[in-house]
């Protein structure tokens, strides 16, 4: 660890008096022992106007850190608040100055603390090793600084040679210069170049542009070569002399800086000037030649920096006192040689001038061992951050892991600042101690304790400082410095507590992973309630990525073994809760099982305490999985089937078939079972669980349905049974569909003929070639040859031709010709080319296997036969009933389309503006017809079926009082009706009092609907001569003190009867004139026993007796307990009432125990037995706390010795010895408060300005 400070004779006698026992002053001392005004308020450090300013000499000094041979090193830099990037003070810590610093830490592996100064200026503590702290500086310059930046003018013609062919010139300088240079666009009048970067690349951008401008310039250019060496004596100290050069002749000259290793001076402008400047810098150059001599001298390398000065100053400040040039040579010389160039004369002087600058700093240390360090520097640095006020050329660098401080600046102060910390470490050596100890790492977080707590109150127990090694040293030692008794004491309980330790134990719990998530909770709060519980109790859980079961509990082995229990008993409830099981239901049922608004679904869930898992809408899937207690996820299964069974013809029956047989019946991955379901109509099947040894299966489905799949599943067991045989074989995908045929047709007859059951794969399996034969040896061989055939003769190619009329070319080319997909996967992928629409030729041609090649011609020729049969058919509908025939998303028409095989046209709507006398008044409106297009027979069926969809309307008689009731809240009663009897109901308006509700829809839906609504009417009926009866009232007498009684603790008592009785029970309001009346409203019968119910609670509390009795009032608050639970415990157990007096009551120590009279007087000496155990407590705490009390009597009694406080005193004031007003005190101008806003006085000659 290092640091940047210096100390004071000042700051090492606070430091003292506070390591040291304080010791009053004597009166004769007491005068000069107060501050003067300047220690107690030193000034701020007026700004020098010399170039070696102190703040300049110290940013210089700081900023150079010296490196050492340490290994860890500490620096602090400062950025002022004019050269902060991020400035937002609001956001100090956090925000993008925080994200740079975690990404300078991340990139250079050194360690960042950011604090902010009384200025607001950043001051950055960098630690680390000597190259990364170098690195994080560097970013830290340029990612948190401010870069440099200037301007250069040149004439707008010349940007272009700036930039270079395809920007490689400006890359290059760029690069170069290491800055970044902007140039205006073309269109942007200025001919500013912005150059941003560091001084130093500000410098060489400026010099090559100038340079290139110059050499574009059309006026005179002159390039003369001066030695480097005498380029100090052109410039002039602080480029004085070429500024006035520049000033005298009008011409610009460009000196290349002393970092350009570059003798060539550019002049230029116009040609007289030019001429002028290049004389007189050649007579410069001359008379220098001519009479300057030169000296070498030898001077430390450590000592060059000096001579230097920060940024060259030192340099710049001896060639304007003597006119001499002073050489250094390079830092990456070992060169210790300096040499003077200049007037003979001048040379001594000038050589002086080195020397002293070269001896005015030295470096020096102090030994000090590394463990002192700390307290040497003390919390934040605050003993040694006072030295920098008065002697901030003073460096002192402290190096983790060595027994020296190095200190480096002015010899004088060094002098100084050497012997004040040689005195601190002296005395500090004195009183310090230090001792190392040995705890296994796997105990240190439990002697650091939660937070902390453990180790924090050593610490302040015994005034030491415990440095335990963090995990990833994987250190047994830890140290402990301080007072030596306190280090001993400390080491000693350490030692005690890290013994305690190895006798604890440690215990596996086998939880599975899936439950870890769970028990911790979301952010914790779970596993946070279980270590409250235990808090004696580490709990260890596994990493995820680990995928391990094991969770560690350590702690005292009774700790340990509860904490184990209740734990196992968490785990219990969540397997429990875990039960997992799968509920096929049709798809197209799943919204009405979720309902409106999800209504269903939630209610499904809140009764049945389940978790009910949908499939997406997108999704093929047709299980709903329901998770819980297994009890609940049956109930919530059967509620779910039963919602089905409701809503279609669906039936569930069971087949015994042996449970040896079920794996072969699923088959793979499901294929044989799936393949049954999907052949007869989508029923579900459901097997067992594997090894249940149930023989159980279950089908449900359409009756019709379910009865075909239980013959197949029977057949197919039967076959399983005597004896199954399987084969495979391979056919291209687009023959599938054609050996399946229309509606299976050819699949079944192979089956019919041969008993061998063929599975086709479906569209997830991975092989779609892949086709399995199942059944008997031989059936299975018959089919195979059969299907082999059929495939042999699909691979089989032909080419053929037939006619079709090119008017109906257009039906099958329509839609990017469909009709043509559809027929290609119907027919094992036959292709079918049409003629070009120009040729007017019929010809179609067909390409693929013979028999798919047959098939398709035949199915062709059906089309074109319907195609020339068709004939157009008009239904005349009302245009508002057309929405309701179309059905949901045009479901309705889509099946009828499908049925009958016509095409189907609505008209467009009405347009409401364009009203036209129509020709003939009993011709229907054109927006009423529907056109019906296919075969005649089908036509006159598709009007017969869009006539049976048109709505019809009914009316029925219902009492308007029930009218609110059908409707339900917010229309929810309506609605559900309407969405179950799939029909629209309307109720007549309140204003108009009329009994009549219109019912419409579908005839075949009406009558149901009507039932229904009658049916809700009988129910509602009922409900109001239930409410009439439970509407029953009576009133009961009983005095308010008992009511508290009958109520119970937190409405217990109340709430069972009324849960009980199922009865609504009413105590009078505090207003009320009849404070002894309760209201009980239900059932009479129901009344009656809650009434009843009341009274024996009366009975007994009248029975009861109320005794008071003396406890010292000292012990009420043990007996009472925390929150309570010691009261409610005695209160329990003796079945009786306390009441303590309140604060500020007559009798303190009265106490009223109110019960039966035998457990009154057991419960007194119970308490009057707690009163003798805790007051000899009290007593005993009061006597040794007498003794504990300090020998001056009261606070008050301090005070009056130590006399009334003069406050804070100091010396030579100012308004002491001059003219100046003493500080008003009381002013809040002159000593505001933090956060209060302060009025400015008022001036005549108006606010001032700073």
């Amino acid at each position: 660890m290092s640091s940047v400070a210096v100390l004071t004779q000042e700051s090492f006698n606070e430091h003292r008096s506070g390591l040291l026992a304080v010791m009053g002053p004597s009166a004769g001392e007491e005068e000069d022992a107060l501050p003067t005004y300047k220690d107690a308020f030193p000034p701020l450090p007026e700004k020098a106007a010399s170039p070696e300013g102190t703040q300049e000499t110290a940013n210089a000094w700081t900023s150079k850190i010296r490196p050492l041979k340490s290994s860890v090193i500490t620096q602090v830099f400062h950025v002022p608040l004019e050269e902060r990037k991020y400035k937002d003070l609001n956001q100090f810590g956090e925000g993008d100055q925080a994200k740079v610093c975690v990404d300078i830490m991340h990139k250079t592996g050194a360690h960042l603390e950011l604090s902010l100064a009384k200025d607001q200026g950043l001051s950055i503590m960098v630690s680390g090793k000597l190259d990364a702290v170098m690195k994080a500086r560097k970013e830290i310059v340029s990612r948190l600084q401010t870069q440099a930046s200037a301007t250069v003018a040149i004439p707008k013609e010349h940007h272009r040679f700036v930039i270079g062919k395809n920007g490689e010139k400006l890359q290059e300088l760029e690069l170069k210069t290491a800055t970044k240079i902007q140039i205006p666009r073309p269109d942007d009048p200025s001919n500013q170049i912005k150059i941003s970067g560091t001084k130093e690349g500000l410098e060489k951008a400026k010099h090559e542009i100038l340079l290139i401008s110059a050499e574009q310039d059309k006026r005179a250019v002159e390039r003369v070569n001066i030695d480097k060496v005498y380029h100090p004596f052109i410039t002039g100290a602080y480029n004085k002399l070429v500024g006035e050069m520049m000033q005298e002749t009008g011409a610009r000259v460009n000196v290349p800086p002393p970092s350009v290793n570059k003798t060539e001076i550019v002049i230029t402008g116009e040609k007289e000037q030019v001429a002028l400047a290049v004389t007189m810098i050649k007579k410069i150059y001359e008379d220098k030649k001519k009479n300057a001599t030169t000296i070498a001298v030898e001077v430390k390398k450590s000592q060059h920096k000096y001579v230097i000065g920060p940024k060259g100053n030192t340099l710049q400040e001896i060639l304007e006192k003597t006119g001499v040039s002073v050489e250094i040579p390079p830092s990456d010389s070992s060169s210790e040689t300096v040499i003077l160039r200049g007037e003979p004369d001048r040379l001594g002087q000038a050589l002086t001038e080195v020397y002293a600058k070269a001896n005015s700093y030295t470096v020096s240390s102090v030994t000090a061992p590394s463990w002192l360090h700390r307290f040497i520097i003390g919390k934040k640095g605050q003993n040694l951050a006072k030295i920098t006020q008065q002697m901030p050329k003073v460096h002192i660098e402290f190096t983790e892991g060595e027994d020296k401080i190095t200190l480096e600046g002015p010899t004088k102060d060094v002098q100084m600042v050497q012997g004040q910390i040689e005195v601190i470490v002296t005395d500090l050596i004195s009183r310090m101690d230090y001792t190392e100890i040995s705890v296994d790492p796997k105990f240190h977080r439990h002697l650091i304790g939660k937070g902390g707590v453990n180790i924090n109150r050593i610490k302040e127990l015994h005034k030491v400082t415990v440095r335990i090694p963090p995990d990833n040293e994987k250190s047994n030692l830890i140290r402990i410095e301080g007072d030596p008794q306190g280090v001993q004491e400390a080491k000693k309980e350490l030692l005690e507590l890290a013994s305690r330790m190895e006798n604890e134990r440690t215990k596996d719990l086998i939880i599975e992973q899936r439950f870890h998530r769970a028990i911790i909770g979301q952010k914790g709060e779970k596993i946070k309630e279980v270590r409250d519980k235990f808090p004696e109790v580490i709990i260890n859980f596994p990493d995820p990525a680990q995928k391990s079961d094991i969770v560690q509990l350590r702690g005292p082995r009774n700790e340990v073994e509860k904490c184990a229990k209740f734990m196992q008993k968490i785990v219990a409830e969540m397997v429990e809760n875990s039960f997992s099981l799968s509920v096929p239901i049709f798809k197209q049922f799943h919204r009405n099982i979720i309902g409106k608004g999800g209504s269903n679904i939630k209610k499904i869930r809140e009764e049945t305490t389940t978790r009910i898992d949908l499939p997406a809408e997108n999704s093929n899937s047709e299980m709903i999985v329901i998770t819980g207690k297994k009890a609940n996820c049956e109930v919530a299964r059967n509620r779910i089937l039963a919602i089905q069974k409701e809503l279609a013809n669906i039936t569930e029956i069971e087949v015994s078939i042996p449970s040896k047989l079920h794996n072969s019946l699923i088959g793979s991955k499901g294929r044989f079972v799936r393949s049954i379901m999907e052949e007869c109509g989508g029923v579900h099947i459901h097997f067992p669980t594997e090894g249940s040894g149930i023989d159980k299966v279950t089908i449900r489905g359409p009756v019709e349905e379910v009865e075909k799949a239980k013959q197949q599943l029977l057949a197919l067991a039967e076959e399983k049974q005597t004896k199954s045989h399987t084969a495979e074989l391979r056919a291209k995908p687009e023959y599938h569909k054609f050996l399946i045929g229309k509606g299976g047709g050819n699949i079944r007859k192979v089956r019919d003929s041969t008993g061998a059951r063929i599975i086709f794969p479906t569209a997830d399996d991975k092989d779609q070639e892949l086709i399995t034969v199942v059944g008997t040896e031989e059936a299975v061989r018959d089919a195979q040859k059969e299907l082999e055939e059929l495939i042999k003769s699909l691979d089989n190619v032909v080419e053929d031709t037939m006619n079709v009329d090119p008017k109906h070319h257009r039906y099958f080319v329509a839609r990017r010709g469909q009709v043509l997909r559809d027929l290609a996967d119907e027919y094992g992928g036959v292709m079918v080319s049409f003629p070009r629409t120009a040729t007017q030729s019929d010809k179609v041609t067909l390409k693929g296997a013979k028999e798919c090649v047959e098939a398709a011609k035949k199915r062709m020729l059906e089309i074109v036969e319907d195609l020339e049969a068709q004939v157009t058919i008009e239904c005349v509908i009302t245009q508002k009933f057309h929405r309701s025939i179309m059905g949901p998303k045009g479901s309705r028409i889509q099946q009828i389309t499908r049925d009958h095989n016509v095409q189907i046209k609505f008209p467009e709507r009405e347009d409401q503006q364009e009203v036209k006398e129509p020709v003939d008044p009993n011709a229907p409106k054109r927006c009423d017809v529907i056109v019906i297009s296919g075969r005649k027979e089908r036509c006159e069926a598709a009007v017969e079926a869009l006539k049976a969809l048109v709505p019809v309307t009914t009316e029925v008689e219902v009492p308007f009082e029930l009218h609110r009731y059908i409707i339900g809240q917010k229309g929810s009663g309506i609605r559900k009706m309407m969405d179950e009897f799939e029909v629209n109901i309307q109720v007549p308006a309140p204003e108009q009092q009329s009994d009549k509700i219109s019912i419409t829809g579908l005839a075949n839906h009406l009558d149901r609907a009507k039932e229904g609504l009658l049916e809700r009417v009988k129910e509602l009926q009922a409900d109001q001569e239930d409410r009439a009866l439970r509407s029953f009232k009576l009133t009961i007498t009983v005095d308010p003190k008992h009511h508290p009684k009958i109520i119970g603790r937190k409405g217990a008592i109340i709430t069972t009867i009324r849960t009980e009785h199922d009865v609504n029970i009413q105590f009078p309001e505090k207003n009320d004139e009849n404070q002894d009346q309760i209201t009980i409203t239900g059932y009479e019968h129901k009344a009656i026993a809650a009434r009843d119910a009341i009274q024996a609670i009366v009975d007994e509390l009248e029975e009861m007796i109320s005794e008071d009795i003396t406890l010292d009032s000292r012990v009420h608050a043990r007996i009472i307990g925390a929150r309570g639970k010691g009261i409610r415990k005695i209160m329990d157990e003796f079945k009786v009432d306390l009441r303590f007096p309140q604060s500020g009551a007559s009798d303190p120590n009265l106490v009223t125990v109110t019960g039966r009279p035998e457990l009154v007087d057991e419960a007194i000496d119970h308490l009057l037995n707690l009163e003798e155990e805790y007051l000899a407590d009290v007593v005993e705490n009061e006597a040794k706390m007498a003794y504990m009390r300090p020998p001056g009597g009261s606070a008050a009694a301090m005070d009056e010795q130590r006399g009334p406080s003069k406050g804070f005193v100091v010396r030579e004031a100012p308004w002491t010895t001059g003219n100046e007003k003493a500080p008003d005190m009381s002013s809040s101008e002159d000593f505001p408060s933090f956060g209060a806003p302060v009025a400015t006085k008022t001036s005549p000659w108006g606010p001032k300005r700073f």
